[in-house]
């Protein structure tokens, strides 16, 4: 679908019994949780290394592009980045059930189906495609999407979006840089979202 879209920028915490104790997490123990991305599991950028934030309690800021304002206080957020424009961003919720997490894992798809649309009027000057790279047979599944920003003074982005679920753990992968859509490591993409989900367990 095309449609305008505006500007936009662009840990999981302890299991649900201690979830009320990530805000209290020092980030030098957050940055070791082995339940988030290894910077060397993310899609491989061709001239740099990717380098990791510690893994911080809350929403992270800013907020991502189409699925930010879904996210709640209790999210656990870890911010990639390359020597490059090339960035990435994993955001995991416990929630308190399966079911309850299954609700959020389809709330994000509805932001994400949504966005372009929703934001038709804001901004003129930038239009949006999304496409749907489809399902994947990991934990309680997983889905893929491309959203492609391009303005018209030439600027484009290509932004990556996956969310899995495991039980009742949600993890949302975004990998974003300068391009479209030939610029996307779908493939790579998808085996770092298998990667991000097994590690919910």
């Amino acid at each position: 679908m095309n449609a305008h879209l505006r500007k936009g920028t662009m840990a999981l915490a302890a299991m649900a019994a201690v979830a009320g104790a990530a805000a209290a997490t020092t980030p030098a123990a957050a940055a070791t949780d082995p339940r988030f991305l290894a910077p060397s599991e993310l899609p491989p950028h061709p001239r740099s290394a990717w380098f990791a934030d510690p893994v911080t309690a809350g929403q992270p800021d800013p907020l991502p592009m189409c699925v930010g304002d879904a996210l709640p206080s209790t999210s656990v957020h870890r911010v990639f980045r390359t020597d490059y424009d090339t960035g990435a961003l994993q955001v995991t919720v416990v929630e308190r059930g399966a079911q309850r997490a299954k609700a959020f894992a389809a709330l994000l798809r509805e932001h994400l189906s949504a966005c372009p649309h929703e934001l038709v009027t804001q901004d003129p000057d930038v239009t949006a495609t999304e496409r749907f790279y489809g399902k994947l047979a990991v934990g309680d599944g997983a889905e893929v999407f491309g959203i492609n920003t391009t303005t018209t003074w030439g600027a484009t982005d290509i932004n990556l979006f996956s969310i899995g679920r495991d039980g009742n753990v949600v993890t949302l992968v975004k990998w974003g840089e300068m391009g479209d859509f030939t610029n996307a490591p779908v493939t790579a993409f998808k085996a770092t979202t298998v990667t991000a989900v097994k590690k919910l367990r």
